[in-house]
């Protein structure tokens, strides 16, 4: 979203209920979910040759870490040629959640649900898991889409006071834009944001409120408030901040589903959909 909001207005994403939303797929028990107090232990004492543990966290080292990764990510985006700095953003969200996360044990990738199906863990990958990940996470993805496109669609129309028809308009590459979308943008912020920032702050301040089946805390609303602050600095523009709310959407997915591949996948499906219906009304070429 940091490279690609220079084309198209922030994304405003409204959902809220009270305990209505279900799993549209059955959620089985697997490696995709946090770890129990048991399989911690049994990673406690390193054996020579496994991955070791982080240390515990602290609000003081994630915010650290997140101000080290907004400064480093607000950098490059300046110092970059155009051509590459959304990519080397990205690149850059991927190396902070490697040092933070990914270089841990399998036991650290799970509890902050950066498994997607076993493909970032450091095991041999399985067919069926990964089908299953994949699937609840596109089911998931769907059903949000489809409660969040219709009121965001009418207020789009509404704030950028689009009074023409909407054409559809495709892009020149349509593939090289869904994978830009997936691996450059949603990718990288899902895991540092939702995987990273939120699971280390959530471990700090426990979530004491359930939102429609998720358990959401202090550490839901700090990553969706640092997110926001990242998309100012890099564009400096006030309406840069209205990606808070989207952020609370995909936090509250990350949290819902255990994981990250839900809200990567919304995530860019909401980035799509916003290039999308600037085209349409002829808002960006």
């Amino acid at each position: 979203m940091l490279a690609v909001a220079r084309a198209a207005g922030p994304a405003r994403t409204p959902l809220r209920d009270k305990d209505a939303l279900q799993p549209p797929t059955p959620i089985e028990p697997s490696r995709d979910v946090p770890p129990r107090a048991s399989d911690a232990t049994a990673h406690a004492g390193a054996i020579p040759g496994e991955r070791p543990r982080p240390p515990e966290p602290t609000a003081a080292r994630a915010l650290l870490a997140a101000a080290i990764t907004t400064a480093a990510v607000t950098a490059v985006s300046y110092a970059a040629p155009s051509t590459y700095a959304g990519t080397l953003v990205g690149l850059t969200f991927l190396a902070a959640t490697y040092w933070l996360v990914l270089r841990y044990d399998e036991a650290t990738i799970r509890a902050h649900g950066l498994s997607l199906g076993g493909l970032l863990e450091p095991v041999p990958l399985s067919a069926r898991r990964l089908a299953r990940a994949a699937l609840h996470a596109v089911a998931w993805a769907a059903l949000v889409a489809a409660v969040a496109f219709p009121p965001f669609w009418l207020g789009y129309r509404l704030y950028w006071g689009a009074g023409s028809p909407f054409v559809l308009r495709l892009p020149p590459e349509p593939a090289d834009e869904i994978a830009a979308q997936l691996l450059v943008v949603a990718l990288p912020e899902e895991a540092f944001f939702r995987g990273y920032l939120q699971s280390a702050l959530d471990r700090v301040f426990p979530p004491r409120l359930r939102v429609l089946g998720a358990a959401l805390g202090p550490g839901w609303l700090l990553a969706s408030a640092i997110f926001a602050i990242g998309h100012v600095l890099t564009i400096r523009h006030p309406a840069r901040l209205a990606v808070f709310f989207p952020a609370l959407l995909f936090g509250w997915m990350r949290a819902r589903t255990g994981g990250v591949g839900a809200p990567l996948l919304f995530h860019a499906a909401c980035n799509l959909f916003s290039l999308t219906l600037a085209r349409g009304y002829g808002l960006s070429p």
